[in-house]
């Protein structure tokens, strides 16, 4: 059952980890649908914190806070709301 441990370095599974923490964010519809701002914060907050501690390049950066944006839109044009 070690197989599985030697797979990705410690480097690399601390970048999976916070990208799966940012997409469960993403995904977190009552955050979203209770309020936007603080879910978009949440993200940007977040992708700030993935680029601080270094796990990710400035393009990944800045493609997460992109994404982060494009949801947020979404979330105050009432998505959640309307099919």
């Amino acid at each position: 059952m070690n197989t599985c441990k030697s797979l990705f370095s410690t480097d690399r599974e601390a970048t999976l980890r916070a990208y799966d923490l940012w997409h469960r964010t993403l995904d977190d519809c009552l955050l979203r649908m209770d309020c936007p701002d603080a879910y978009h914060d949440e993200l940007l907050r977040q992708a700030d914190e993935m680029d601080r501690i270094g796990v990710v390049t400035w393009q990944e950066w800045r493609e997460l806070r992109i994404e982060a944006d494009q949801a947020y839109l979404r979330a105050v044009a009432g998505a959640d709301y309307h099919g």
